[in-house]
């Protein structure tokens, strides 16, 4: 645990701070058992006149105080370095100093990432997995935003096609909000950033492709992304936006200088005059046709005040960022693009923007839509021993911890994380000075949304919002990033029309507004499509900061409610699909009234203090919810009589019906009038035990295991799969973890 928090620390701090450490020595020793050393050596290079010296000199010259606020960490810090340690020295750990790398000032507070592999097994995969992985930590933990949540899943729809998703929250002011617009003849047209490569040339074009055996040779369109020179710029841009200088602003993403300066053309009614030989490049002999379609990283477009663009100049370059003046707006409606005092290419601006032409795509529903079933035929087991059938789930890459990739990640830089990864199930994030907070989410069962595209649509949002609300938040608005294969095909298209109805519907019922989000088509890969994949991220307030709750069991004898109604709901479950793989059945149905009133319910409990714990039931149903309840060693023991009596103990453990969440209280009699009143059926099942792990129906036991095996088997498992070993080996407690550094 020390080692991992040190090198945690140590890489968290230094790399955001862009000091590269070069070297050193690690060793070990008994010696050393209560007492770790951190030593660090700095090197630093400054011309001999500009060494500065730590005195006060010159009468009456002032002492200016700079840096972060100060607080109530570190007191007595020197006097604690100053003397032994003993049984006692825990409680000193108040007086450790916590270091935050970065200033307040950055607006961005935490991402989520949503990221879909195809079977573990697949060739390749674990490669992926692991490239991915430290791709993510290795940049963000870089620019200083932490990484505080998010979804990982694996599937062989995803074998040629795997999707990165990433979810970025943002806090500012209202009048703050700076848009992406194109005002005012004459204005200058500002390039800040890095410079303009060939990389990412027809990155656009190749996302709007299907994938074939050639691929590999699409590999240099892909952008190389520098993390130092995004915390530059980031600082750079907030800088400028404090002054009155910007009219405009929009980042280069997909189709570089070209979506930029179109789109903030088009949203004006303006035009755009460009000098493209003015454009930094960092490669010579670029033409015009690749200048604007480059989709190299860091990069802004800037349009600024008149008279203003040396002031903007200046900011840039004093964070050491290239900044050139480009243009300037025009009012014909048309981009220009000059080349040496030439005009290499004019092209009117709305059919580009705000006119381009309206795709009216052919829709059939499948055949495979015909074939599924409205319940998973099976045959009905009689109540008993299902312990093997749990702990086989728990193992299952999609249900194990992953702890093994957010602990790559910087969870808490700029310490306002107040639950990060598998603590509560929305990751929540302070607003400092506020006393508030925002929690975050995301989520989609990409197979609910094949097997029943508008049922998982609903679905995706009616989950996110019991995530917010069960973590303590009302959710406020969702954005979503839309993952489809060709939509040239009639069914894929069907497939995304039913997505948004569903989607749509139930932001409607649920009072969330969708404010933003992406559209990504032609995930295939030689005729083999990905599941429909509507990704959506929720955001929600905690009136306070100190509102909500864990999801985990934290004391013994509480009283287990489960809010919601069980039905032999199987089709596209965890279960199905480790045990009847080839089957097609429909996935829960969702009743958004229902889900209402369930959120209305767990914000009021919320606020009356009444819940210790808090857990909704999705993936994996009721048994497996309980298990991730039960990690922190506080099991339950649970009796489900005259609970779904008419649902054999395969659908009562592992149906996933939706609208169900379970609760531990010290107070059962309000939460049960709480509920009554609400219209929301709960149920006492259970209590939590020390150490214990039961769930029985009428006396008979349907799982029984120690809580620490559980544990066991859902923190090692991700790891040992990654390793190479089989759900067989994990469960038997053999085998030997992933290396930290995968082979390809």
């Amino acid at each position: 645990h020390l080692v991992q928090g040190v090198v945690a620390g140590i890489g968290g701090y230094g790399n955001c701070v862009g000091v590269p450490t070069v070297g050193g020595e690690t060793n070990f020793h008994k010696a050393y058992d209560g007492n770790i050393l951190v030593n660090a050596m700095t090197v630093g290079v400054a011309d001999t006149d500009k060494i500065f010296y730590s005195a006060a000199t010159g009468l009456g010259n002032p002492i200016v105080y700079v840096g972060s606020k100060t607080g109530r960490d570190g007191i007595h810090g020197a006097t604690m370095a100053s003397a032994d340690f003993d049984e006692n020295s825990d409680e000193k750990r108040p007086t450790v100093q916590v270091g935050d790398p970065f200033t307040e000032k950055l607006l961005i507070e935490a991402c989520l990432d949503v990221l879909r592999f195809g079977a573990l097994d697949a060739p390749r995969m674990k490669y992926l997995v692991d490239g991915v992985v430290r791709g993510i930590s290795g940049y963000g933990n870089c620019i200083g935003i932490p990484t505080v949540g998010g979804e990982t899943s694996f599937h062989s729809s995803y074998n040629g096609n795997i999707l990165v998703n990433v979810f970025a929250l943002g806090v500012t002011k209202a009048e703050k909000i700076f848009k992406g617009t194109a005002e005012g003849v004459g204005n200058p047209v500002i390039y800040v950033g890095s410079k303009t490569g060939r990389d990412g040339i027809h990155g656009a074009t190749m996302a709007s492709a299907e994938f074939d055996e050639a691929s590999e040779e699409k590999r240099p369109t892909v952008q190389v992304g520098d993390p130092f020179t995004e915390k530059l710029l980031l600082e750079a841009c907030l800088e400028i936006m404090d002054s009155d200088a910007v009219v405009g602003i929009q980042d280069m993403g997909a189709a570089g200088l070209t979506s930029s300066s179109f789109e903030m053309a088009g949203r004006a009614g303006t035009g755009i005059r460009m000098h493209l030989d003015r454009v930094p490049m960092r490669e010579s002999g670029m033409t015009p046709y690749e200048i604007m379609l480059s989709e190299s990283q860091e990069r802004m477009l800037i349009v600024a005040k008149k008279g203003r663009e040396a002031e903007v100049v200046r900011t840039f370059e004093k964070w050491d960022l290239n900044a050139a003046v480009v243009g300037e707006v025009t009012d014909d409606g048309f981009v220009r693009l000059m080349w040496h005092g030439e005009e290499a290419a004019v092209i009117p601006v709305d059919p580009i923007s705000t006119e381009a032409p309206v795709y009216n795509r052919p829709i059939a529903r499948p055949e495979y839509a015909d074939r599924v079933t409205a319940t998973l035929e099976r045959e009905r087991v009689t109540d008993g021993d299902l312990t093997d059938t749990l702990l086989r789930l728990v193992a299952s890459p999609n249900l194990c911890s992953k702890h093994w990739i957010w602990e790559q990640y910087d969870t808490t830089v700029r310490t306002n994380t107040i639950a990060g990864p598998e603590h509560r199930d929305a990751a929540v994030v302070r607003v400092k000075e506020t006393g508030r907070a925002l929690a975050i989410t995301s989520d989609v069962n990409p197979l609910y949304c094949y097997l029943d595209p508008y049922e998982g649509g609903k679905q995706a949002v009616a989950e996110a919002a019991r995530n917010i609300a069960t973590s303590g938040g009302r959710p406020v608005a969702i954005t979503d990033c839309l993952n489809f294969a060709s939509p040239e095909k009639p069914e894929i298209m069907w497939q995304f029309s039913e997505c948004i109805r569903g989607i749509s519907d139930a932001c409607l019922a649920l009072d969330t507004p969708v404010v933003s989000g992406n559209v990504s088509f032609y995930n295939e890969t030689e005729g083999r499509a990905i599941l429909p994949t509507p990704s959506v991220g929720m955001v929600g307030i905690l009136d306070s900061d100190r509102d909500g709750c864990g999801l985990g069991f934290v004391e013994e004898k509480h009283d287990v409610i489960l809010l919601g109604e069980t039905r032999d709901e199987l089709g596209g479950s965890e279960w199905q699909q480790m045990f009847a793989p080839d089957a097609l059945a429909a996935p829960p149905r969702v009743d958004l009234a229902r889900e209402r009133k369930l959120v209305e319910l767990l914000l009021e409990l919320h606020a009356s203090k009444l819940l210790r714990s808090a857990h909704d039931l999705s993936n994996g149903g009721l048994a497996v919810a309980l298990a991730e309840m039960s990690m922190g060693g506080i099991g339950c023991h649970v009796e489900l009589a005259r609970h779904a009596d008419d649902v054999d103990s395969i659908g009562l453990l592992f149906s996933e019906s939706q609208g169900r969440v379970v609760v531990a209280t010290s107070d059962a009699l309000s939460v049960l009038d709480a509920a009554r009143k609400a219209g929301v059926r709960a149920q006492r099942i259970g209590h939590t035990s020390h150490g214990t792990f039961l769930i029985e129906r009428n006396g008979v036991p349907l799982v029984r295991v120690a809580a620490q095996e559980l544990a066991r088997v859902y923190r090692s498992s991700f790891a040992l799969l990654l390793g190479g070993d089989t759900i067989d080996e994990v469960l038997r407690g053999v085998g030997e973890e992933a290396p930290d550094v995968m082979a390809h």
